[in-house]
């Protein structure tokens, strides 16, 4: 399912309950099909810093609509849909303005594109700079920030863009943001580095993914001695991907780790990406690979261990006679002599 609508706010103060301003964007099967835009009275004052912004301000509004007045229009737009919206701020406002007028709430299955930007592209957003003004920029989408229609149509591009990137729906997306931003253990620390000119690979872009023999810090400071600039995520540009083992706990279900699905993708669309065993990646640069780890063979519970003594209760006792049999009572410990 690709249908849904997308929705933005301004307001004339700090209050959430001051809209201003809506605008409105609905998609059919992926496709922007209206669009739709209205001043609104908040009936409330104007704070300087918010008609800085959005340039609205009690002039513009004088002769607008109130909320109770379109709300019959919201709900022959809205009702019964999924809604997005950049961040929680206008699922707020609209919660905190519908409970102002004694208003029946929105009627709608909310979800909000920051959190999917934020699981789509989790190395550039999981953690900052996933304000919508950001991801335009980085889109290269043009737009007028603050205008409650364009930033609406920016909500609903990120969403199309997600979606496309990675096969899901927006069922599945309603379902994905409740989960975690990683689906794989992230190190603590970034390894990205540029790689050594004299290097043999330089000029290669190399990622890595899962549990490596080494720490992932060494091995990628041995990746740039190469010549291999090391990024933390997998881009266009990359061109080889080192796979490690995967803990199946981490993948949220999948065979593979988020990495290497989205370079398979790259790979499907014609990027020329190599993937390799950590062993491949160690013979490429002459390094002798490690050993595989010696495990232990796991003690059968139901068998007695050779360094194990089981003794009767009787047997203990008269153990600890024995052992204290050239031992004075007076230095006996008081639990013996009992």
């Amino acid at each position: 399912m690709m249908t849904f609508n997308a929705i933005d706010v301004e307001t004339a103060n700090c209050d959430h309950e001051s809209i201003c301003q809506i605008g409105v964007v609905h998609i059919v099967d992926g496709v922007i099909t209206d669009k739709w835009q209205t001043l609104v009275n908040p009936e409330d004052y104007f704070d300087s810093f918010n008609v800085e912004i959005h340039g609205i301000d009690e002039d513009h509004v004088k002769e607008a609509p109130t909320l109770p007045e379109i709300r019959e229009e919201l709900r022959t737009r809205l009702r019964g849909s999924v809604l997005v919206s950049h961040t929680a701020f206008d699922c707020v406002a609209f919660e905190r303005a519908m409970e102002k007028y004694d208003l029946e709430q929105l009627q709608v299955t909310w979800l909000d594109s920051a959190k999917i930007a934020r699981r789509t592209w989790p190395d550039k957003y999981g953690y900052r700079g996933y304000g919508i003004k950001a991801i335009a920029n980085d889109f290269k989408i043009s737009f007028k920030h603050h205008d409650a229609l364009e930033d609406a149509s920016v909500a609903a591009e990120i969403v199309l863009r997600a979606c496309a990137e990675t096969g899901k729906d927006i069922e599945q997306w309603l379902k994905r943001v409740e989960g975690p931003i990683f689906t794989e253990k992230r190190t603590s620390y970034s390894v990205q580095q540029e790689g050594n000119k004299e290097g043999v690979l330089y000029g290669e872009t190399i990622v890595f993914t899962g549990s490596l023999s080494r720490p992932r810090r060494q091995v990628a400071d041995m990746a740039a001695n190469a010549g291999c600039k090391v990024k933390d995520g997998v881009t266009k540009d990359a061109t080889i991907l080192v796979v490690g083992l995967q803990d199946r706990e981490k993948l949220a279900g999948y065979e593979k780790s988020s990495k290497h699905r989205k370079t398979e993708k790259l790979i499907q669309e014609g990027a020329n990406i190599k993937i390799l065993s950590e062993r491949d990646f160690f013979e490429l640069i002459n390094v002798e690979p490690p050993k595989p780890r010696e495990t232990r063979p796991k003690r059968d519970k139901n068998k007695q261990s050779p360094y194990c003594v089981t003794f009767t209760a009787e047997e203990f006792s008269q153990a600890l006679n024995d052992a204290f049999a050239n031992t004075s009572k007076e230095t006996m410990p008081a639990t013996i002599q009992q």
